[in-house]
């Protein structure tokens, strides 16, 4: 882009201005859209590298999916409070135990989603749960110090899930949760026990590449 002329005199200070400040907006704004470009990069590779539970796709109407899971081992600790003081909490003594800072033994690698199921919703108890990797048993697990961070084996299920971006507030997930009810209702699929919760992200991913998730298990025909 060349700067303006006026004939062949020199362009007024004000046209000069203007001239400056556009190439200064369209550097700048190439600079964000590629910086943009890099983080949305960053971010495809990291979840990607991450290993998330394998299921099987049943059948799926757009955000929600009907998929079985095979038997999962998850570490879990429960802890009081709202949804969000309560997964915050949480985390602490779970990434302890993956990254061996409250135990002996070698460290687990990171999974997703991080997981949150009500224990008593009368009294504000949850449960939050680390899947581990697929490699692992019970068995072949490094054990945990003490009894606040347990081990266990949940069972091969049917889930129905309804898969959503943006930070997780409790009004967002309320209003997923509810379109996920109201299309099990009509489909005539049955709900077995509270909903769970499933984050996929760390707090620094931006709303809108964030994934979330709320899951009922259901019965199956």
């Amino acid at each position: 882009m060349r700067a303006p002329s006026t004939g062949g005199r020199h362009a007024s200070d004000a046209d000069q201005a203007m001239w400056t400040f556009k190439m200064l907006a369209l550097t700048g704004l190439g600079l964000v859209v590629g910086l943009a470009a890099i983080a949305i990069g960053i971010w495809i590779y990291v979840m990607s590298t991450i290993e998330q539970p394998k299921y099987t796709s049943v059948r799926q109407d757009g955000a929600i999916e009907i998929r079985d899971y095979p038997a999962l081992v998850v570490a879990e600790v429960t802890r009081r409070g709202d949804r969000q003081a309560a997964v915050r909490a949480g985390f602490s003594p779970l990434a302890g135990y993956i990254f061996a800072k409250s135990r002996a033994g070698e460290t687990v690698s990171m999974t997703a989603p991080v997981i949150q199921t009500p224990a008593q919703a009368a009294e504000q108890s949850w449960l939050i749960r680390f899947v581990m990797p697929s490699k692992y048993t019970l068995e072949t697990l490094p054990k945990a110090a003490g009894e606040d961070v347990r081990l266990l084996q949940l069972p091969a299920a049917r889930r129905a899930a309804i898969r959503f971006s943006g930070v997780a507030t409790d009004a967002l997930i309320a209003e997923n949760e509810a379109v996920l009810r109201a299309w099990l209702a009509k489909a005539g699929i049955a709900i077995q026990g509270a909903a769970t919760y499933a984050y996929y992200n760390d707090p620094w991913t931006p709303g809108p590449l964030r994934r979330n998730e709320v899951l009922f298990e259901v019965s199956k025909p």
